[in-house]
Formats: C-alpha cells, structure tokens, sequence
C-alpha cells in the first residue's frame, strides 16, 4: 500500500469505522450509526481520463426496488464543455430541483480528495483541501445509513471520521442480535428483493453460516466462511460445499456486509462492495423460504430483507 492511500494524518481517534481500500466501483456500504452532525466522509481517487460521469449518494437503505430516498446526490459531471457538480435528492422516486455547481476542480486523469462534513442543517464538501460547496437537507439526516458510489471514478479510500471524537454519550454503533439468529420469510423471496446482514467479526473467530430454510428445515442456500482455512463456499442442502473463487474478505474485529440479491433463477452475493458469483434456484423454491438463519464468530447489528 503506497502512502497517498492512507488516511494519514488522521489520529486514530477521529476514525469511526474502518476504512475501505480500493471498492470495486459501484460500491454500496453501511455507515454505522448512520449520519449526524458532526460527522464527516472522505473519499480518495481519481477520475479516469475518459471519465463521463460519477455520483456519490448518501441514501435512506441500500435496497434495489424500491429505490431508496437519497438525502444527498453528489454528482460531477465532465461531459460537457464546462465540467460542473450537480446536487440533488431524492424522495419517494422523484427528484427535486436540481443545484448546479460551476467551476469544480476535479479534473480528468488527476487524483482528488472529498471531505464531506454533515453539520445540523447542511452539507459542506471541500474538494483538494478548499470549499466547493454546500447544500441544505430536505431530509432528515438522521434517516441516511448507506453511502453508494457508481459511475467513473477509481477509488482508493474512504474513510468515516467524526472532527470531534470527544463528543459524550454517542453511540456510534447500533445495539446488536444474538447469535444465532433467527428470522421468517412469511412469503419467501422473490425477484428484486435483498437481503442485508451486516455486523463485526469476533476476535478469535472460528466459522460464518448464513442459511436460507424452506418448512422442512432443508436449507437449499448455505453459505459458509471458514476462518480455519480462510475460505469462502456455498454448501449445498446435501453438505457439498462449492468454493468461491475470490479473496477471503471477513477478518477479525472487522465489521463487513453481506448482500444477497435474489433475481429470477437464482439469488447474486455480495460481500463489502464486492460481487462474488451467484447460485442457481428456481422460482418455486425461493418462494418456498421461510427461515434467514444465521451463526457463528460475528456480531449482528442489521439483518434486513
């Protein structure tokens, strides 16, 4: 890891949650604790040479359909003959009037730095160490608990950081679930919907399951994190168990996200940003799910479908 892609000087103590290093773009994660005064985001990229376009929204849920309220759109634009930010939000899948901000520094084939500072009724966003500029809520801060990117950007960092990290009696991060946990599907899944899990690896962890059970208790989806071997699998409801070919991403006293997005013929995972393949189901099956369960070395603080 080369300097620039620390989030140095930053004391330890300013930092909320861990930071992420080079998200595969797009990339959606859990700002624990969600959004509040006080608090501040740092990203750190580049823009690719032939970049059109990249947006960074602080939304209400990370689910697909509906499509979440989004408190903030932050969205450089670099296809037009002056490159320029627009700012937006929006509510119950309508946007609102747009803000358009002349003059952005964000250049083309250059590296940038984005502090976004949530203060009681706006937004400021300083962009290569000076103000560019800010925007006042229309929606309660206090609903914003996911940050998504997309579009052309490289990411190297971001970092969740609080510019007073003295502030008593804030509780950054959610009261939990036990473990294990259990939750019902009254009426299975079906194409669209996601399941989110998100939570933090015990110090000393052994194992991660997350299974999906019709009413007979079989289990047709089963995935399984070995910290053993340091691998990741789906386990049939027969106990075969086919590897996922991708880095083992769950690490102790880590928090991490797992999505799983269900579609016709078969549910996609995710996990912290990063797609990792899908399995096979029919339709008449995931309509058959009835029990989320969930074990093992972790700490739950969302279980959301």
């Amino acid at each position: 890891m080369s300097v620039d892609e620390h989030l140095d000087p930053i004391p330890d103590s300013f930092i909320l949650q861990p930071p992420a290093f080079h998200p595969v773009v797009p990339y959606v994660t859990t700002i624990f604790g969600g959004l509040y005064a006080g608090k501040m985001v740092m990203l750190q990229g580049v823009v690719p040479l032939h970049a059109r376009r990249f947006q960074v929204d602080f939304q209400c849920g990370c689910c697909l359909h509906p499509r979440p309220d989004i408190a903030f759109h932050f969205n450089p634009r670099f296809y037009t003959v002056k490159p320029h930010v627009i700012c937006n939000t929006l509510q119950g899948g309508l946007w609102q009037k747009e803000v358009r901000w002349p003059g952005v520094t964000l250049q083309r084939g250059a590296s940038f730095l984005i502090l976004f500072l949530f203060e009681n009724e706006e937004v400021k966003v300083s962009v290569n160490g000076r103000h560019f500029l800010h925007y006042r809520y229309q929606l309660p801060l206090s609903r914003v608990d996911t940050l998504g990117i997309y579009g052309d950007v490289l990411v190297k960092a971001v970092g969740f950081l609080n510019i007073n990290p003295f502030v008593e009696g804030r509780r950054e991060y959610p009261v939990g679930y036990e473990v294990p946990c259990s939750r019902t599907l009254p009426r299975g899944l079906w194409p669209g919907q996601v399941i989110v899990v998100r939570g933090l690896v015990l110090q000393e962890p052994k194992d991660f399951t997350l299974s999906l059970r019709d009413r007979t208790t079989h289990a047709p989806v089963t995935i399984r994190a070995s910290f053993t071997d340091r691998t990741l699998a789906w386990v049939s409801s027969w106990g075969r168990k086919k590897l996922i070919a991708a880095p083992f991403l769950f690490y102790p006293q880590r928090f991490f996200e797992v999505l799983l997005l269900c579609q016709e013929g078969g549910l996609k995972l995710a996990l912290n940003g990063q797609g990792l393949g899908a399995t096979s189901l029919n339709q008449k099956a995931l309509e058959q799910l009835r029990e989320l369960r969930i074990t093992g070395s972790v700490h739950l603080y969302c279980v959301h479908y």
